[in-house]
């Protein structure tokens, strides 16, 4: 609807190619190194701060002599996290989880026998129990010393991590980092390089919008997206080819853009 009204061929504010921003790429260009290296990694961030941007870079980015896999359902038992972990390596997860954490040791032991780096990734790591990562990690020890693992996840896992019950997880972390709100004028960069990226014109949000825009996102990417999205269909369904700051209200009156104190009369 968006790309027929305005004639243009990709789609605006895709999550799908999207080119990192400075302080995502210096995140991403430190963690190809503890790739190389080996050790325990951690990206942290409030929801829709960039994290998933940096992860996809690595899956796509990755080379021939470097292997990817990635636990994604946290929620689950450590038996069942061992069974996600030899889906994700195309090995046989039946039977017991010592018999699959053999498997997986063998494998990781395979692949380092042929020059190849692994690189697991656990997302949502903030999710995870305690005891079931405590248990990865142990077998983890057991994986080539090259191996790297990344934990995605929201700045509440470094607070699990302080308690002195879980010393032996974090000192064997060697490097961290924050995806934090960007400023206004990173905002704007941002939203501009996304209206070059499918050839429209800066002049699609009016300064009054755009200003709105980035007032109401608070420096979340995630949020800038769909809002821009979102006005970009108000404007398709009122035949209005300029996004102006009336277009933006109308998307921001709905309920799930409003504060809690704004809706408690309904």
């Amino acid at each position: 609807m968006i790309r027929s009204f305005y004639g243009i061929s990709e789609n605006p504010f895709s999550s799908r190619n999207i080119q990192l921003l400075p302080h995502q790429e210096e995140i991403y260009d430190t963690l190809k190194v503890h790739c190389q290296q080996g050790g325990l990694s951690m990206v942290l961030g409030i929801p829709g701060t960039g994290k998933t941007v940096i992860k996809e870079f690595l899956k796509e980015s990755c080379s021939k002599q470097q292997v990817v896999v990635t636990v994604a359902r946290t929620l689950h038992t450590y038996t069942n996290t061992i069974k996600i972990l030899c889906e994700a390596f195309n090995i046989d997860f039946e039977g017991t989880h010592f018999r699959c954490e053999k498997r997986l040791i063998e494998e990781a032991v395979n692949l380092n026998r042929l020059g190849k780096t692994l690189i697991t990734i656990i997302d949502d790591a903030h999710l995870m129990e305690m005891t079931t990562l405590r248990r990865l990690r142990l077998m983890f020890e057991d994986f080539p010393k090259n191996h790297n693992i990344i934990l995605i996840g929201q700045p509440s896992l470094l607070s699990n991590l302080a308690l002195t019950v879980n010393q032996d997880i974090k000192t064997r972390v060697t490097y961290s980092a924050i995806t934090r709100r960007l400023n206004p004028d990173a905002m704007q960069a941002f939203i501009l390089s996304e209206l070059d990226r499918i050839r429209l014109g800066h002049n699609t949000f009016s300064e009054a919008a755009l200003e709105l825009i980035i007032r109401s996102c608070d420096g979340v990417l995630r949020k800038t997206r769909n809002l821009c999205l979102s006005s970009m269909l108000e404007a398709v369904r009122n035949s209005q080819k300029t996004i102006d700051i009336d277009i933006v209200n109308r998307v921001l009156i709905q309920p799930h853009w409003r504060k809690e104190c704004d809706i408690t009369d309904f």
